[in-house]
Order: structure tokens, then sequence, then C-alpha cells
């Protein structure tokens, strides 16, 4: 599986330390950036980027996944779903990491390195990782509504 990841300077130390684990792990890993430390980067333009390369993996056929990380995840996710066919969660527990993929085909995580340890983040991260979508009626209804109102702007009533 082809994995996206991108940060911001809060996450930088555990964006490395999941590149060498994924890597080992198997997993593809490609690097969205920063590329440098800079406690005044702007978040936005790297988790957009990596956001938009896995709906293009994705749409080209590609088991791809992505990872977004800042201080808190909260702009990282908020930056990850504005591309269309992202649907990224944020993720702070064992429960959420994996359910997002279960009820929510989540295809973006994110994880605020602030928040865990590396030990807890990378283990959120592989739950996500690893943690099928459920394929049940009622998440793909619910899934292709938000899917309808992302292209379209009309609600499912």
């Amino acid at each position: 599986m082809r994995v996206h990841i991108a940060t911001d300077h809060a996450g930088m130390e555990l964006s490395s330390h999941l590149i060498t684990v994924l890597s080992a792990n198997g997993y593809e890993m490609v690097d969205h950036g920063p590329a440098a430390y800079d406690a005044e980067d702007d978040y936005p333009a790297f988790c957009i980027t990596a956001a938009a390369a896995v709906v293009a993996d994705q749409s080209s056929g590609v088991d791809a996944l992505g990872i977004v990380l800042g201080g808190s995840g909260n702009g990282e996710q908020i930056a990850a779903n504005k591309v269309q066919g992202v649907r990224a969660a944020l993720a702070w527990n064992l429960d959420t990491a994996k359910l997002a993929r279960q009820h929510n085909d989540a295809n973006v995580v994110a994880v605020g390195g602030r928040q865990h340890t590396v030990e807890e983040a990378t283990a959120l991260i592989q739950a996500f990782l690893a943690e099928p979508f459920s394929n049940a009626e009622r998440h793909e209804r619910r899934i292709g509504e938000i899917a309808t109102y992302e292209s379209t702007g009309e609600l499912a009533r």
C-alpha cells in the first residue's frame, strides 16, 4: 500500500519516525513535506498535496491512504478535507482510528503530534492503516450522501 504523509513543523519528528517504521513494515511512503523545519511554515499546502495524491492514486486503482500530522491534527484534517474525494478523520484513540476506516472508509488520518507519545501515535496510525472498510450497506449509503453533497451541493432527504 502507498501511504502519502504530510505535516507541519509540530509533527516533523513524528513524520520522520513514521516514515522509517512504516517503510520497514512494507508500506510505500511518499513524503509531501516539509523538507526542513520552519516554525512559521503553513501546513495547508503540504496536507492538501498529500490528500490530492491519495485521491489521484485511488482514482487510478492504486491502494493508497494518507496521514496528515500537526500539533493537534485539527487544521491538517480540515485542509485535507477540502480536497474532493477525501474523507479525513481525526484519530485520538484506537477506536476512532479503526472506526474511521470501518464506518467512514476514511482515506486520510489526522493525528496531533503534540497530543500523543510517539508510541501512541504510531499505534493509532498502524490501526488506521490495517483496518478495512466494513462495506456495510448503511455506511456505503451515508458515504454516498456525503459524496453527492460534495459534488452537487444537494442534500439527500
